[in-house]
């Protein structure tokens, strides 16, 4: 969600003059300097002994609103996020247990069950939904995730129109189309957005929404380029034009991009923040018990996020077309890429600092853990940062490697900028740190404690795509969860050079990329000390089978190319023998004390990433393309249509109300339901 200040927000031209400042003035939170990086400073200081006692975690879920009914012949985007909030708000009974919006979670929090808070997001169309606390370390919590997203979506439905849905698909399949997809209908096109398929009251009304997209424009020199490979189809023409693309747009200076090349044969074209911020997603944020555990975590879970983005692909339809990629990752990246053409490489650098190589939305760049297994291999020698700004933050007391990481994140200008907050510098705040912090959208992001909170250091993953039931969101949080405490318990290593990690980003966007494509993977996760579960010898594994120390040769030979299946479940072959994330959890779990239910539980939550990672059972983006091929009204040709996406979003709905009902989908009229979720439904039979 971002921060949400209020104030008067600065367009492009007045906020570059202050960039600066901002900048300074965020790191300034962080040390006590005279002049700027402050902020972030004062927390590191005032937080870097913080100790907390037990791993705490938290999920995040992202819901599309839509309008739906049999008896019309489209569904639409619901454009009343805010008046769902003022329901929700307005709701006693729900606040009066800690439920709600995030004003009245912070003022009951006193109530040891509270209820979900639902909080805003870009589009108007969504919703996001968190727990009203944060969930602990006990195994049979983890049980209680799965109900508790039930009782968001239950919530968010007492909340809505008759005819109103909260969905958990990634994208809406006909955003941006000519004509009708939004309740209620706007024209395309605006002053912020200056975008020819969505208008600007797609988005957010806060300030903060419409100035970013605004900026990030006006900073790029031209709208952003979403161009996404379409999936060619027996019948779809090669080379193929995006028919939605109107080339005879004279309305804005910025409508000449697509008569220069902004819009190319094959791609299906988008032009506006909407396309890649509308999009829904799974995030789990775990709270460490020390900075030094935070940033380990930060790390080890780095390497895991292709391989996790992969196995949650949801996303093969954009603009009503479908797509020859699977996952939303690099179309977010794409939608909020404010670098002009001097820091693409483009043109000489003449008035930008650097070339950056990556859009402020992208996969890691560097760790930042002590770890003394991190090798300076792994690293990226030629990483951007501002040498000064490191400078500040090491003479402040910060150690080398945390402070390449902030210096590597403050190379990005402060996009949305509010009058008021240039006035004086607030050191009880972090507003300028996070201004930068919190548009720096990486696949992992280290967060500090908040100024004046009891908060500690917190990791947040972010690279999971959402899943339509809430059975799998439970099933890939607990694993996440799980794969954590395993890290953690057995001091795991996986390593492996930062570059390998942003391969395999994009490997992880490729058609049934679950199925069909390799990733770098660590070989040996192992310490050279004995484990927890292990043997004396000092080489034993948790799974109590000798192995190797840890290499110290070649970096190369640290790694080998895995599919997703020996990632998840292992691989004995004579090449690359791996143990598999999953038994390594099941080793965990075998090594504290978990009651026989509580551990069935969570095995069927466990089989199914297995049988997803082993292709048993299939990605809600195959599932998704499965459907609209078998549609009758699908002429194999890339496009689909209203009929199509009405079916195919009337069926998600089918298959989350039957979840609400807790009868299981056994019988339910939906194509090959059966190969996307198994004949189970969740629990112990």
């Amino acid at each position: 969600m971002g921060l949400l200040a209020e104030g008067t927000a600065l367009d492009w031209p007045d906020a570059q003059k202050y960039a600066d400042q901002v900048r300074e003035w965020g790191i300034k939170m962080l040390a006590g300097l005279t002049t700027g990086l402050q902020q972030l400073l004062e927390i590191w200081n005032k937080a870097k002994t913080k100790e907390r006692d037990a791993l705490l975690w938290g999920d995040e879920v992202e819901y599309l609103v839509v309008t739906y009914s049999k008896d019309e012949p489209k569904v639409l985007l619901s454009l009343r996020q805010a008046d769902i909030l003022t329901a929700l708000a307005a709701d006693e009974e729900l606040s009066n247990q800690g439920g709600g919006v995030p004003a009245i979670q912070e003022t009951q929090s006193q109530h040891s069950n509270p209820l979900p808070v639902f909080h805003p997001e870009f589009g108007r169309f969504m919703l996001e939904a968190t727990p009203g606390k944060p969930w602990g370390i006990g195994f049979k919590e983890l049980l209680g995730v799965e109900p508790d997203m039930k009782l968001r979506r239950k919530i968010a439905i007492e909340h809505m129109k008759s005819n109103e849905y909260p969905i958990t698909l990634t994208t809406f399949p006909r955003l941006g189309v000519p004509g009708v997809f939004t309740d209620p209908y706007y024209p395309a096109s605006g002053s912020k957005l200056r975008s020819q398929f969505v208008p600007d009251e797609i988005a957010n009304p806060h300030i903060r929404f419409p100035t970013l997209a605004a900026n990030i424009r006006w900073r790029r020199g031209r709208k952003v380029q979403v161009n996404v490979p379409v999936f060619h189809d027996k019948n779809t023409p090669n080379p193929w034009k995006d028919p939605s693309v109107n080339y005879d747009l004279h309305q804005w200076p910025e409508d000449d991009d697509v008569r220069n090349g902004a819009s190319p044969d094959n791609f299906i074209h988008m032009d506006a923040m909407a396309f890649g911020m509308g999009s829904c997603c799974l995030q789990i944020t775990f709270q460490a018990k020390n900075i030094t555990e935070g940033r380990k975590m930060y790390d080890q879970l780095s390497p895991i996020g292709p391989i996790m983005l992969a196995l949650t692909a949801a996303t093969p339809i954009y603009k009503g077309f479908l797509a020859d990629t699977d996952v939303r990752w690099n179309q977010i990246s794409r939608a909020v890429d404010d670098r002009t053409k001097e820091e693409l490489g483009e043109e000489p650098l003449k008035h930008s600092r650097w070339r950056i190589p990556k859009s402020r939305y992208a996969s890691n760049s560097t760790y930042i853990s002590t770890d003394n297994r991190l090798r300076p291999e792994y690293l990226d020698q030629d990483l951007i940062i501002d040498e000064n700004i490191k400078d500040k933050l090491m003479e402040g007391g910060m150690d080398d490697r945390l402070a390449t990481h902030f210096a590597h994140l403050f190379i990005r200008d402060p996009i949305v900028i509010f009058a008021e907050d240039l006035e004086e510098l607030d050191m009880s705040k972090a507003d300028h740190f996070e201004n930068i912090q919190s548009t720096n959208w990486q696949h992992m992001r280290f967060k500090p404690p908040p100024a004046g909170s009891d908060i500690g250091w917190r990791v947040e993953f972010r690279p999971m795509e959402i899943q339509i039931t809430d059975f799998e969101n439970a099933a890939f949080s607990v694993f996440m969860v799980l794969i954590t405490r395993a890290i953690l318990s057995f001091d795991l290593n996986f390593y492996i050079p930062i570059a390998k990690v942003d391969e395999n980003m994009e490997t992880a966007h490729a058609r049934d990329a679950v199925l069909n494509k390799k990733f770098y993977f660590r070989k040996n996760p192992f310490p050279t000390r004995p484990a927890r579960g292990g043997g004396a010898s000092g080489t034993s594994t948790p799974m109590g089978v000798s192995r190797p120390p840890t290499p110290t040769g070649p970096v190369e030979d640290e790694y080998a190319l895995m599919s997703i299946d020996e990632v998840i479940n292992g691989s004995h072959s004579e090449d690359n023998e791996f143990p598999g994330l999953i038994p390594i959890v099941e080793s965990y779990l075998d090594s504290v004390n978990v009651d026989v239910q509580t551990r069935c539980e969570l095995a069927t939550y466990l089989d199914l990433i297995r049988r997803r990672a082993s292709g048993k059972l299939w990605t809600a983006a195959r599932w998704i393309r499965d459907f609209v091929d078998r549609h009758p009204g699908y002429q194999h040709d890339s496009a689909v249509g209203d009929e199509v996406t009405k079916d195919l979003v009337g069926s998600v709905i089918d298959i989350t109300d039957r979840e609400q009902e807790g009868k299981g989908w056994k019988g339910l009229d939906v194509p090959n339901l059966e190969k996307l979720l198994g004949k189970f439904r969740g629990g112990c039979r």
